[in-house]
């Protein structure tokens, strides 16, 4: 059986956890797309530690998990295309704009705060642009209200990591697997 191609947009938050998930099972051959490096800031939400930081974070992921590395960012559909699911666990709509106006299979994992969600090319289209509004930038998955202090950190980023990898095991198994989910803690 040939392992499937699967692009992982982002390596922070949700992709940091989400990676060494499907590494684990063999099944999938990862390629990681993020230009981001490592701060240290993120080490109290995202899979680094100290050793990491000021590294690019796809280096990392590639050094520890043996998965394939793109230190830029995904602009265009050319990038996203050749592979058996695109998964965004990227922090901004751009990203996501261009995955949901694909025709690729994806799948968007989302964290923010004490949220966190998935959205697949299988959801209703007239969903999308609800999905698609907010303002332009990037965002921390621990949502605008949190200080940046140990005792407030959110860990949703963890459950959309565990969600997605549940959701793509199921999905490749040929199981009939869900479009949309949205969880609150």
């Amino acid at each position: 059986m040939s392992k499937k191609k699967i692009l992982i947009i982002g390596a922070g938050g949700i992709g940091s956890f989400l990676i060494p998930l499907l590494r684990k099972v063999g099944l999938y051959d990862i390629t990681a797309a993020d230009p981001d490096k490592v701060e240290k800031k993120n080490l109290t939400y995202q899979n680094f530690d100290e050793s990491h930081i000021f590294e690019q974070k796809v280096a990392v992921m590639s050094r520890k998990y043996g998965i394939k590395a793109h230190g830029y960012k995904i602009l265009t559909e050319p990038q996203i295309q050749n592979y058996d699911l695109v998964v965004c666990c990227a922090d901004n709509l751009d990203v996501r704009r261009l995955l949901y106006r694909s025709k690729v299979k994806w799948l968007d994992l989302r964290a923010q705060g004490r949220n966190c969600a998935f959205v697949t090319s299988m959801a209703d289209p007239k969903m999308y642009d609800t999905l698609l509004a907010g303002p332009e930038g990037s965002f921390s998955c621990q949502g605008d209200s949190w200080d940046g202090g140990s005792q407030n950190v959110h860990f949703m980023q963890v459950v959309a990591a565990g969600m997605g990898a549940q959701w793509i095991q199921r999905f490749f198994a040929g199981d009939d697997v869900g479009d949309f989910k949205v969880v609150n803690v």
